[in-house]
């Protein structure tokens, strides 16, 4: 198999493609208005502690205060905090063997708050050192903990701790004692250690360089706690670009193809730091045509990112963004028509398992999914449903949970969110119907002006106004024998000039006072 990292970069954004054979598997856009927040860490400080729903709100300097749940508050709460009063506390241990990727939300779990365990005091106004868990979601504040983890390329260092764990990926017992062995070999006093997935069949030297560099940030950290003042930004993640090429540049990329020569030069920079070995696959791509179009990605990006994705044997899925969850409808288009109704819709049901999988990737979709297939008869059918997504699912990063399928042919599924949903990063909601993708009829908004007008009868002073309207509306007004706007003149004794104006919304009208100019919507 051919797996390729195609970078295409402009004055605002970044766009990093991974394909498997040509075909698009993750996709990753890093621009300046939608930075990656997750791994942050921040000096915050506590604005208010609310008991009843186990929670605090912390100031880290946000738009919203960030969401701190008592079950975010880590066994190592007083140890990471001593950093600001170079107090120090007993080390407590806790399991081992974790997932790099997905270490921090279970790491949580397990460190998290319970029935047995004293929760610390927490008061309004004090300081407290805090990373970020969870992305912001509209007008919903960013989650946080108070577990602080550092990843790295080899490894994820955790302060304070005396966890040493394995990334599960790598399965061989042998390699995951030899790795256990080197990692408690080199690991200091007060630190906990997850080794990642890309760790496999590295030397002493290469786990070493990187941890140097994880304890090194850790200091600077340290560091800056005992100057800045709350909120402040102690430490960021990396850029998604350079993130990508941490995370994902393993040994199986066989190129990497970068068309700025800025960034190729800071990716060569930071392998060559890392994991020299693997500087001879980075080039710089040097064709005419857009890297993206040379690849055949822009076509595929255009389907991405549209609401209808097509099937290989005519059938369709329609995915659906709500505030609750995201709905996924699995439609059988022209090959229904066919005979064999059953196992055409097995067909239809299998061939959509594989493009939800690859479209919640591509499009980092998280949370709650329902998807509704095709109904299916046989229980055995419907198993193969579930196995089905539950063998794409291995291929990806994030945390999946899933259950069988019902009576009604719903699959509930929730994953991880790692980071931001594409479709957001690339969009942001239409001024006109505030994302609904529905507008107003022209018949309804004439309904309305007549309503305001009836209430100003009652009320207003003058008889001479001035309606300002978008063209559309404007020319719905116009229409007729005898205009609309004629007869409203008539039916309530009110001279109303009428002003079309390109910048208004269409879903919006004003009325100002002719004399004074003064609006009066």
């Amino acid at each position: 198999m051919s797996k390729e990292i195609i970078i295409n970069s402009s004055s605002l954004q970044n766009r990093v493609a991974i394909t498997e054979n040509g075909n698009l598997v993750d996709f990753f856009v890093d621009n300046p208005e939608k930075r990656r927040m997750v791994g942050n860490i921040y000096l915050g400080r506590i604005a208010r502690v609310l008991p009843g729903i186990r929670a605090a709100f912390v100031d880290i300097g946000q738009k919203h205060d960030a969401f701190l749940h008592f079950s975010d508050i880590g066994d190592r709460f007083k140890e990471i905090q001593s950093v600001l009063d170079d107090d120090e506390d007993d080390e407590v241990s806790v399991d081992e063997d974790e997932e790099p990727e997905t270490q921090q939300s279970k790491y949580k779990k397990r460190s998290g708050y319970t029935g047995n365990r004293q929760v610390p005091k927490l008061r309004k106004g004090q300081e407290i050192i805090v990373q970020i868990i969870k992305e912001p979601i509209k007008n919903k504040g960013v989650r946080i903990s108070s577990s602080i983890s550092i990843p790295g390329r080899f490894c994820v260092l955790l302060p304070f701790d005396n966890k040493i764990g394995i990334s599960k990926k790598i399965s061989d017992y042998k390699e995951r004692r030899r790795l256990r062995n080197l990692a408690k070999s080199i690991i200091p006093d007060k630190y906990g250690l997850i080794i990642r997935t890309a760790a496999k069949e590295q030397d002493e030297k290469a786990l070493m360089g990187d941890l140097k560099y994880l304890l090194n940030t850790w200091n600077k950290i340290e560091e800056a706690v005992k100057t800045k003042k709350p909120p402040a930004l102690l430490y960021s993640d990396l850029t998604t670009t350079i993130r990508v090429i941490r995370d994902l540049f393993t040994p199986d990329v066989s190129r990497v193809f970068v068309d700025s020569k800025k960034l190729y030069k800071e990716i060569r920079d930071y392998i060559s730091f890392i994991q020299p070995e693997l500087l001879d696959k980075i080039e710089y791509y040097k064709g005419n045509q857009p890297i993206f179009d040379t690849f055949k990605i822009e076509e595929q990006i255009k389907t991405l990112l549209g609401r209808r994705v097509p099937l290989p044997s005519g059938g369709y899925i329609i995915i659906e963004h709500t505030e609750a969850m995201t709905v996924i409808d699995v439609n059988s288009g022209r090959y229904a028509a066919k005979k064999e109704q059953e196992l055409n819709s097995l067909k239809t049901d299998l061939e959509a398992s594989r493009e939800i999988v690859r479209q919640l990737r591509l499009r980092d979709i998280g949370g709650l999914i329902v998807v509704d297939f095709i109904d299916l008869e046989d229980e055995k059918n419907r198993k193969k449903i579930f196995d089905e997504l539950k063998k794409e699912f291995k291929k990806d990063r994030a945390k999946i949970a899933m259950l069988p399928m019902t009576d009604f042919g719903l699959m509930q599924i929730t994953r991880q969110r790692i980071g931001h949903n594409i479709v957001q990063s690339m969009y942001e909601p239409c001024p006109y119907c505030n994302g609904t993708g529905l507008l107003t009829k022209r018949s309804n908004l004439i309904h309305e002006i007549e309503d305001w007008l009836k209430r100003y009868k009652n009320e207003g002073r003058h008889k001479s106004l001035t309606l300002k309207v978008h063209p559309s509306l404007g020319r719905k007004l116009k229409e007729g024998t005898i205009s609309t706007l004629t007869k409203i003149q008539f039916k309530y004794f009110i001279r109303i000039k009428l002003v079309e104006d390109e910048d208004m919304s269409p879903q919006k009208f004003e009325f100002i006072v002719t004399k004074t100019n003064e609006v009066i919507t």
